[in-house]
């Protein structure tokens, strides 16, 4: 009744089946993993968010490296903006999509050393060989919170990190590039500026990060379990039709038998 499975072509057929059940049931856990990291790291970002600003010398020094469970904490430090190495970083969008630059400001802290500041973003309205036209930051002394944030990279960023560009212009924010330029010591990663927002607006300050998206990872979890249960529910399906199909066409092509002679 059953001796078609032992054909090539059904042979073949369940095999493939037998492959894809946990093919599948091991995506729908990937893609399980992946929705359970994006909740932990958006609780992350929230604690970090939500956390009393620290004073920035105590999560960083110069040549350290940002950890990821130090992203996005608020930091404070107090010291006076130097405009004159300001420089701009080239290529970003604000939260309209619109295309502009980025200002990073060096911020001089009472020991010399240097924090890196995103001052926010303004619009590229001339050229871009020319440095844009800048509102200067605040004078004097000053107290200034934001977000800690990671030098950047292409790996991390996808931005190629052009050379040669105009002067004072750049792709990436490195700490360790901007050391070599001021030659000072520059504590590693940056701030974006949340505090104190500029008068006239500009430079438009860094939204926070979204914190409260999931994404669709766990749907496609569980369409892949169903796909997984669906996988030998066609299978049965296939083989009673071809059982069903046989037994017609045997039906069809069987001999009428002669009637008995008297």
């Amino acid at each position: 009744m059953y001796r078609f499975l032992l054909s090539r072509q059904w042979v073949i057929l369940t095999l493939i089946a037998l492959v894809l059940i946990p093919v599948m049931v091991e995506l729908g856990f990937w893609q399980l993993h992946r929705h359970e990291n994006r909740v932990a790291q958006n609780q992350r970002i929230s604690d970090a968010l939500n956390a009393d600003p620290v004073p920035a010398e105590k999560l960083t020094s110069p040549g350290h490296e940002v950890p990821k469970e130090d992203l996005y904490r608020r930091v404070s430090a107090k010291g006076t903006f130097d405009a004159r190495h300001e420089v701009v970083v080239r290529r970003r969008t604000n939260s309209d999509d619109a295309v502009g630059f980025h200002v990073l400001t060096p911020f001089a802290l009472h020991d010399g050393k240097i924090l890196l500041v995103n001052r926010g973003w303004i619009p590229a309205d001339g050229p871009q060989t020319a440095f844009p036209k800048i509102p200067a930051p605040p004078k004097g002394e000053i107290t200034v919170t934001g977000r800690l944030m990671a030098d950047e990279t292409s790996a991390a960023s996808g931005i190629k990190d052009v050379r040669g560009l105009p002067d004072r212009q750049i792709m990436l924010i490195s700490s360790g590039q901007q050391a070599d330029a001021l030659g000072k010591e520059v504590l590693g990663g940056y701030v974006e500026l949340s505090s104190p927002e500029a008068k006239s607006g500009s430079p438009e300050l860094i939204g926070e990060p979204d914190h409260s998206s999931i994404g669709a990872h766990m749907a496609y979890a569980v369409q892949w379990w169903l796909f997984a249960a669906g996988v030998p529910i066609g299978w049965v399906v296939l083989v009673r039709r071809e059982r069903r199909d046989r037994a017609a066409a045997a039906e069809a092509t069987a001999p009428e038998a002669t009637p008995a002679a008297v």
